[in-house]
């Protein structure tokens, strides 16, 4: 039985990319197939492609979703409620209590409505539009592992040149690497394009704590595949996800699917943790981003394409000084033969 410690690997902490290149498509990509590799730059996904694919994008576009309340607690929002509220991570918030009234740095007023030890704050905002404050007084909610502050180039390279519907604490990574020209270019190379929305909340980042993998609690995450969309995806010859968020859309729209389709439509809360021994049915090929160690992203890439395989491959990608995480390089995966 595989534990948590099987995804463990030694990454310098100099390959972190703390800051991403100048230019989206500018990027490392390396190819992996089985135990073969190749170094391949972004530009050559187009080579990839066959007519008949389907490329599917996480839309999702990522808040200012980190601000501070009474000048002391900084607050990340991840996950909104059917009530219209926010759950929010928050170091040491031990002390306050629930119907506690707190401030935001433009004078807007949110309620502390609910307290979960792993959630954090459950907050509702008295202001007609939140999303109005957030752009006044939030930060784009850069991962802790580039330690430093927002810059304002961030608030238009931490989103894909495609975002659209509010929601996400972090970005679809995976996608920052494509610009206009390059969905053009997919197009004209006879694949088709579908954006599915995931809102990348705690579920996606959330470390690992437990050795024994079945006691991990992935948090749930809201997505949607539209009718018209699993109809295109139903119909396609391959199906390449853009990001492992694109991914766990399409397998958790997987699990309804009749037999001969690869999903059914879904708009609903998912909370797919995707380990080795799990049987794909909707993707094929995966491009993603390099993951930390343990993660349950390195966990999914490695039931996806082989935990041996994917060892070797990040050992290739150390060696040869790819850049890690979101704003890193990237790497194309192609599925391990069942």
């Amino acid at each position: 039985m595989l534990t948590t410690s099987d995804f463990d690997f030694d990454l310098p902490t100099d390959l972190i990319a703390s800051h991403p290149l100048p230019q989206r498509d500018a990027s490392r990509m390396l190819v992996v197939r089985g135990r073969a590799q190749e170094d391949k730059q972004i530009r050559e996904f187009l080579d990839f492609l066959q007519p008949g694919d389907v490329v599917v994008f996480n839309n999702s576009r990522v808040i200012p979703a980190r601000f501070m309340a009474d000048g002391k607690h900084e607050i990340t929002l991840h996950t909104e409620t059917d009530d219209g509220c926010w759950w929010g991570l928050c170091k040491k918030f031990g002390k306050i209590k629930v119907g506690t009234i707190l401030a935001l740095d433009d004078g807007t007023q949110i309620q502390v409505v609910d307290i979960d030890e792993e959630s954090g704050l459950k907050i509702k905002f008295l202001c007609e539009n939140t999303f109005d404050v957030l752009n006044r007084v939030g930060k784009m909610p850069l991962p802790p592992y580039m330690k430093r502050e927002e810059q304002s180039a961030d608030r238009e390279r931490y989103q894909t040149v495609y975002s659209s519907p509010l929601g996400s604490m972090a970005a679809p990574t995976a996608g920052l690497h494509f610009t206009n020209e390059m969905l053009d270019e997919i197009r004209a190379r006879g694949a088709k394009i579908v954006n599915v929305t995931l809102h990348v909340g705690a579920g996606t980042w959330m470390p690992v704590k437990t050795e024994d993998l079945s006691q991990h609690k992935m948090h749930s995450e809201w997505c949607c595949v539209t009718p018209e969309q699993a109809d295109v995806i139903n119909n396609a010859t391959r199906v390449i996800a853009v990001g492992t968020t694109s991914m766990r859309t399409l397998e958790s729209a997987a699990r309804d699917a009749m037999d001969g389709q690869r999903v059914a439509p879904i708009c609903t809360n998912t909370s797919i943790f995707i380990t080795p021994g799990y049987r794909f049915r909707a993707v094929d090929v995966l491009l993603t981003n390099f993951h930390l160690p343990k993660s349950t992203l390195f966990m999914l890439v490695s039931a996806f394409a082989g935990l041996p395989e994917m060892k070797a491959a990040y050992k290739h990608a150390i060696d040869e000084q790819y850049r890690f995480f979101s704003y890193g390089d990237c790497c194309l995966l192609f599925k391990k033969d069942e």
